[in-house]
C-alpha cells in the first residue's frame, strides 16, 4: 500500500506540473480561439531568460543572497515576458484579427521558430541551471501508518504547491473579474467583443503576458528539476494529451486533465509496464488522448460547439 501511495502522489504532483503548462494553452485558446504551439518556446524562452539573469545578477549587482537574486532575476525575467507579449501583438496578433483559425495556428509556429533562434541568439544554446533553493532531498511521511513510510520528494512538493497556488489563482481571475469574463467574450467572437467596447487589443496584450507569467513559472520549475535545455520545449508535447482530455476552454479542465494524465502515466508504467515490456509512461498519454477524441473531442469540461446553419 506504502508503494501504491508512493506512485500516487508522484503521479499528483507530476500531474501539476503538466497542469501548469496546459493552462498556458488554455489561456491563449480562451482570448483568441487558435491553438498556441508557440508555448513551449515560451516556456523555454522564459527558463532562459531566468537561467541567465540568475547567473549575471550577482555579477552586476554584486548581490550574494540566492534569494535576492533570484527574485530579481524573476522579476527581470517576467519584465522580458511582458515585452514579448507586447511585440507579439503589436506585430503579429493586431494584423490577423477576425482571420480565420488555420491562419492564427501558422502564425504562433513561426513565433515558436523565431522565439527559439531569438532565445539562443540572446542566452546561448548550453545547459544552464536554475538553482531556486528548493530542497532535493527525499523525505519520509505517514510513518504512523505504514512501516518505513512513503518516500517523497520535497522539490516535487513544493513545484506542485507553487503550480497548484498559481492555477487556483488564475481560476479566480477568469471566473470573479471583469477581464476575465472580456477574455471569453474575445473567445467567443472577436467583432462582438469589439461591438461592445472591449479593446480587443489590449485583453490579447493581457492574456499573452499572463500565459508568459505562467511560462515563466513553468520554465523555471522544469530547470531546476531538468536544467534549462533546448529539449525544454518537448515539455509542452507532454501538455498536450492533458488540454485534450480536459477541454481547450477549461481551466479547471486544465488542472483534472493534467492530474490524471500524471497518476495515469505513473501507475501504468508500474503495474502494466511489466506486461507490455515498459516504456508505457511515454506514450500513454496519447493513447488516452486519442480516445477521448473518438468519443468526446471537446474533453472532459470543453464546451461542445454546435454550428448551426
Amino acid at each position: 500500500m506504502a508503494f501504491f501511495l508512493e506512485t500516487l502522489l508522484g503521479g499528483l504532483m507530476a500531474g501539476m506540473l503538466y497542469s501548469l503548462v496546459a493552462l498556458g494553452f488554455v489561456l491563449i485558446f480562451k482570448a483568441s480561439g487558435v491553438f498556441n504551439f508557440a508555448q513551449g518556446a515560451m516556456v523555454l524562452f522564459a527558463a532562459l531568460a531566468m537561467a541567465r539573469f540568475s547567473e549575471w545578477i550577482p555579477v552586476w549587482l554584486d548581490v550574494n543572497n540566492l534569494l535576492l537574486s533570484n527574485l530579481i532575476a524573476f522579476v527581470m525575467a517576467g519584465a522580458v515576458m511582458f515585452a514579448v507579449a507586447w511585440v507579439i501583438e503589436r506585430l503579429v496578433l493586431r494584423h490577423l484579427v477576425n482571420q480565420e483559425g488555420a491562419t492564427l495556428l501558422m502564425a504562433t509556429l513561426g513565433i515558436t521558430y523565431f522565439m527559439e533562434g531569438l532565445g539562443q541568439a540572446l542566452f546561448g544554446s548550453d545547459v544552464y541551471k536554475i538553482d531556486i533553493g528548493m530542497p532535493k532531498e527525499p523525505i519520509f511521511v505517514l510513518n504512523s501508518f505504514f512501516e518505513g513510510g512513503v518516500l517523497v520528494n520535497k522539490e516535487d512538493v513544493i513545484a506542485a504547491a507553487i503550480a497548484a497556488t498559481l492555477v487556483a489563482g488564475l481560476s479566480i481571475f477568469f471566473q470573479k473579474t471583469s477581464t476575465g469574463r472580456a477574455l471569453r467574450a474575445v473567445a467567443d467572437d472577436h467583432q462582438a467583443a469589439q461591438s461592445i467596447g472591449i479593446p480587443l487589443n489590449r485583453i490579447w496584450v493581457i492574456v499573452w503576458c499572463v500565459a508568459g507569467i505562467v511560462a515563466l513559472v513553468s520554465g523555471m520549475i522544469w530547470g531546476s528539476k531538468l536544467g534549462v535545455q533546448f529539449s525544454l520545449t518537448t515539455v509542452a508535447l507532454r501538455a498536450l494529451p492533458v488540454v485534450i482530455l480536459g477541454g481547450l476552454t477549461s481551466v479547471p479542465g486544465a488542472i483534472i486533465g493534467g492530474l490524471i494524465i500524471g497518476v495515469g502515466e505513473k501507475l501504468s508504467e508500474v503495474y502494466l509496464g511489466p506486461y507490455v515490456g515498459g516504456g508505457i509512461e511515454i506514450w500513454f498519454a496519447y493513447v488516452l488522448a486519442l480516445v477521448f477524441l473518438l468519443f468526446r473531442p471537446q474533453g472532459l469540461f470543453g464546451e461542445k460547439i454546435i454550428d448551426r446553419v
